[in-house]
């Protein structure tokens, strides 16, 4: 390139090398600098804006939990017994004697007569008097338990029904067996409480208003299943006035307690009337949008018995009605009424389980064919009947006998026998520490080893104790027992542990 400098032409120099680097690359380095400044800068800004405009990093993916914090796959079993093991050793009948004997001990009086089975081969481990007739208490309740679950069968629900009554305008409410009836709603998850008053009433307006009627309407009572006296003789009257037991009916709320969640002190003293008088109003409120008016006041029909009531259907998906009931709730099962009576040692109960099971029969209603239900049952299942005695189906009567052997086979009819129907009553054996009438026992030092493992139903009279259940030992070996105090001095704390010492000496049991 060619410049003109004072009209003289002069060729351009190239440029000088300083440092051996043009001229031009002196003056271009700062900005080659601050660029890659720039980038060192904008290469972690960038990383910090993206998810700006990107969105957030995907997480990693969780390791999955532990399988005992996993939701389960399946429903668990029932509550029972596992499969036993032949091949786990029997216990030799002198070591468990000499575990057995020192710890059941009486204080202050009277004796315990006791016996220990093998459960699978009945082989008797330990016998103590095992065939003396005894005072049971409420280790009865095994006997009527048995029984029930024999006539009426594990499944068989008991209805409460509303049937027209004899002359135009009135209901009648019938009771069909079902003494655990709630006020309220019907709780179907719940064995007390299982069908509830207010259901039926509106069950019944349902009725009333398909068939068109209105106006007033007369409650009528049919109370005629039970017969008989419906106090038994045999208690004593102090046990009454206490509230261990009530006169007897079919039907009943909160198993003839005024509240389900008190269970001591006075009960109703007519308890069907007490029902009925509750659906009444329950069918008044119910009734009130849907044109009718109840009639205050409850009768009892002068038309007793006409309803079919023994056999209920099972459940909510029970085949339509027959067109002459009206309504009708069913209880919970007799499996789970059964496990009931067991685990609280409800009185009112045990005797109505004894009467529907004489009705199942065949027989009356009444107390004294209660009684007599149960020990042909018991003849039926292979129990030996040996000095047996039976004046109610509860065990308040003083006068009833059963051996601890009996108890024994008892228990090992329902653990291991052929009839297969009785495992229901499994699940009723109170646990030992945990659950019914042993809740708040085996907690010291001497019996805290059987806590858990110990499962059996007890029998509290003022001079009687009893204990009767099953429990596999150390060895993986099922062993049945009963162990029954007669003449105990009332009061007596040793004794309640004497029997818990026994038991949890057949817990920890490796008697070879």
């Amino acid at each position: 390139m060619t410049k003109t400098t004072g009209g003289k032409r002069r060729r351009a120099q190239p440029p000088q090398r300083s440092g051996g680097l043009p001229a031009v690359a002196r003056k271009s380095w700062p900005v080659a600098l601050a660029t890659l400044l720039l980038l060192a800068l904008a290469i972690p800004a960038a990383f910090l804006m993206a998810p700006g405009f990107l969105g957030p990093e995907p997480p990693a993916t969780a390791p999955a939990p532990p399988a005992w914090q996993q939701a389960p796959a399946t429903v668990a079993s029932p509550q029972g017994l596992a499969a036993l093991q032949p091949s786990a050793p029997v216990p030799a009948a002198t070591a468990v004697t000499a575990q057995v004997d020192p710890a059941l001990q009486t204080e202050s009086g009277g004796t315990f007569t006791g016996v220990v089975q093998d459960a699978l081969t009945g082989q008797v481990l330990y016998d103590r008097g095992g065939t003396e007739n005894r005072v049971p208490a409420s280790n009865l309740k095994l006997l009527t338990a048995v029984a029930a679950l024999r006539t009426l069968g594990p499944d068989h629900r008991f209805s409460t029904q509303v049937v027209p009554g004899p002359d135009p305008g009135q209901v009648v409410l019938v009771g069909g067996g079902d003494v655990l009836l709630a006020a309220g709603e019907s709780r179907p998850q719940q064995t007390m409480g299982h069908a509830g008053l207010a259901t039926l009433a509106a069950r019944t307006v349902e009725a009333l208003q398909a068939a068109g009627t209105t106006g007033a309407v007369k409650v009528l009572l049919d109370d005629s299943l039970f017969s008989g006296p419906a106090l038994n003789p045999a208690w004593q009257a102090g046990d009454v006035e206490a509230g261990e037991v009530a006169p007897l009916y079919p039907l009943a709320l909160n198993a003839a307690r005024f509240d389900p969640a008190v269970t001591t002190g006075p009960r109703p003293q007519d308890a069907a009337m007490v029902a009925a008088e509750e659906f009444a109003a329950r069918l008044r409120a119910a009734g009130a949008g849907a044109g009718l008016t109840v009639a205050a006041g409850v009768e009892r029909s002068p038309a007793a018995g006409r309803a079919a009531v023994p056999h209920a259907g099972a459940g909510p998906s029970a085949p339509a009605l027959p067109p002459a009931v009206l309504a009708k709730v069913d209880s919970a099962t007799v499996a789970e009424q059964v496990d009931l009576m067991l685990q609280v040692s409800d009185n009112y109960l045990a005797e109505t389980m004894g009467r529907m099971a004489a009705v199942a029969s065949g027989l009356p209603g009444s107390g004294e064919a209660a009684a007599a239900a149960v020990s042909a049952q018991l003849a039926a299942a292979g129990i030996s009947m040996d000095g047996l005695k039976l004046l109610d189906v509860c065990g308040l009567a003083m006068e009833n006998r059963v051996s601890a052997r009996q108890l024994t086979e008892v228990v090992r009819a329902i653990t291991t026998g052929a009839d297969t129907r009785l495992r229901a009553a499994l699940d009723g054996f109170p646990v030992a520490g945990l659950t019914g009438t042993l809740d708040t026992r085996y907690g010291n030092a001497a019996t805290s080893g059987g806590a858990g493992l110990v499962r059996a139903k007890t029998g509290t009279l003022n001079t009687v104790l009893a204990l009767s259940g099953y429990v596999v030992d150390a060895d993986g070996r099922l062993l049945v027992f009963s162990f029954v105090g007669n003449g105990l001095t009332p009061g007596a704390a040793g004794n309640k542990e004497a029997l818990d010492r026994a038991a949890t000496a057949l817990a920890g049991c490796g008697c070879r």
